[in-house]
């Protein structure tokens, strides 16, 4: 059984959709826990639920982001995870953090990476007017959101389209491809190349 550890920083819609993926598909792994740097993450709650262990590195108790990145990671290597998975962890990692997870930790990004990058991605795809957005599940590298591909989605920019409506549509197709993609990586349907991701041909 892989072991999946998973980081969130508020409610955690994409750890639910994964936690669930992972019960009702009968995944070969068990998420072993959930860890926040926000004391009052709802999505804490809800793990906790669910009988899955729970932790709080609060980075506000770091004088750097080095020393919270230290702290994290003592916590998760508690557990031995196979796989680390951020959905919605809003810290930017430090390259040996990253280090550490290297070919291991993976992120959802909600554009078509390697389009808008960072913050108010669907602002960013709002303004530049492109007819066509999405998600992209990636591995994490120390370049922020530019790690290699896994899995994306696409959804039409529909006129009138505002931040929240996009990000609506954005959002069902996450809670689609960031399971898929996790399953795939608990199943060994995953190998990295370099920069590229190989994905099993009987990978469903």
């Amino acid at each position: 059984m892989r072991k999946i550890v998973i980081l969130i920083s508020g409610r955690g819609s994409n750890m639910q959709a994964i936690v669930q993926a992972a019960r009702n598909e009968q995944w070969p792994a068990e998420i072993v826990a959930v860890i926040s740097n926000k004391a009052d993450a709802s999505g804490l709650d809800y793990a906790a639920g669910l009988g899955i262990a729970t932790a709080v590195v609060a980075n506000k108790d770091f004088s750097s982001r080095e020393a919270f990145d230290q702290a994290l990671q003592q916590q998760i290597d508690q557990f031995a995870p196979d796989l680390v998975v951020l959905a919605g962890f809003m810290r930017i990692l430090t390259t040996s953090f990253v280090a550490h997870y290297a070919g291991r930790m993976v992120n959802i990004h909600p554009s078509l990476l390697p389009s808008f990058t960072g913050l108010a991605t669907h602002r960013q795809a709002l303004t530049a007017g492109v007819k066509i957005h999405g998600t992209t599940v990636h591995f994490v590298t120390p370049e922020l959101d530019h790690g290699p591909i896994i899995a994306q989605a696409a959804v039409p920019v529909l006129p009138g389209d505002s931040e929240e409506s996009l990000a609506e549509r954005v959002l069902v197709e996450e809670h689609v491809i960031y399971p898929r993609a996790v399953r795939w990586f608990v199943e060994g349907k995953l190998t990295l190349d370099g920069d590229l991701v190989h994905i099993a041909k009987d990978a469903a």
